[in-house]
Formats: C-alpha cells, structure tokens, sequence
C-alpha cells in the first residue's frame, strides 16, 4: 500500500458511501480507487459548494458522505460550511489535498495554504494535520466516528509531501 492506498483503507473501514469530488492532480489515484468501487456512491461536481449540498442530501437519504477537494476550493465553500453544515449539524469528512505547503511547485496555492486553517479555526471546524501515512487509515475511520457523534463537519488535511511518502507496512 502506498499512501493513497491508507486513506482509501481508512474510507472503507470508515463506512463511507458517498463521496463528491473536485478534481485535484494529487487526488488522482484515490478517485480512480473510489470511482472503481461499486459500494461507494461517487459524484464528481464542478464547485466544492455545490458539493456539500449533495453530501447534505446524502446523508438525509442515509448515507455516510464524505468530499474530495483542494483546500483551495475552501475559500469557495465558506458560506455553506458556515450556513448548511453547521447550521444544521451535518457530519462530513473533508480530505483536503492541503496545496500550498512546504515542498510546493505553483506559487499560485501559498496564499490558500496560508489562510486554511484560519479559515477552518474561524469557522469553528475541527482540522487534523496528516504527516504520516501509517496513521492515515485509523485518522479517516476517527474522524468519521467524531463527525458523526459530534454532528459537524471535520477536515483532514495531506500537504504537498504527505502523497509521496511511504508506508511501513508493519505499522499498518
């Protein structure tokens, strides 16, 4: 397993069903891993607000969502985390490819990388930092058992060199 495969992992033990996605070159293996899995419900969408709403609805039907985005498209989601999941306490992991970060190639993403978690803080949204690979399958299974029981929203955030790590798969 490398360590696209642990999150993965971590989706299945988790329970998860349902997941929206926003393109991103760092999510690539991973949506092609859910996209090939007949007991997750995938939809890609075009904007991350957009794609909270179908997790809302998701879940309402009984599903267990989670959304695949950038932490760019945070900046897009503010007023929906804020006003819909929140508001109305829907839980959902958010797996953020934090772009941005140390070890960055586009100069473009630092400014988002920099606002994310005041972004997350300001909203009141509890964020992990995932630097290890060997915790990753645990952290997703966590974290959706936290959202849920907590009903709200929870973010777990890969920087740039988290996808190019290995996995000890003795610690797996």
């Amino acid at each position: 397993m490398d360590s696209t495969d642990v999150i993965y992992q971590g989706i299945k033990d988790a329970g998860i069903n349902f997941i929206v996605s926003v393109p991103c070159a760092n999510l690539k293996k991973l949506l092609e891993l859910i996209e090939e899995d007949d007991e997750i419900r995938h939809v890609p969408v075009t904007r991350e607000e957009e794609g909270f709403g179908i997790c809302a609805g998701a879940y309402m039907g009984g599903m267990k969502p989670a959304i695949l985005m950038q932490n760019s498209g945070l900046g897009n989601s503010v007023n929906v985390l804020a006003s819909l999941m929140k508001l109305y306490h829907f839980p959902i992991i958010m797996i953020i490819s934090h772009r941005g970060t140390f070890g960055e190639g586009v100069y473009g993403q630092i400014p988002m990388s920099k606002a994310t978690t005041k972004v997350f803080d300001s909203l009141d949204i509890t964020y992990y930092k995932i630097n290890d690979p060997n915790e990753s399958q645990k952290i997703v299974k966590q974290a959706w058992n936290l959202s849920s029981i907590s009903e709200e929203p929870i973010a777990l955030l890969f920087d740039i060199n988290y996808w190019s790590r290995g996995v000890d798969h003795e610690k797996v």
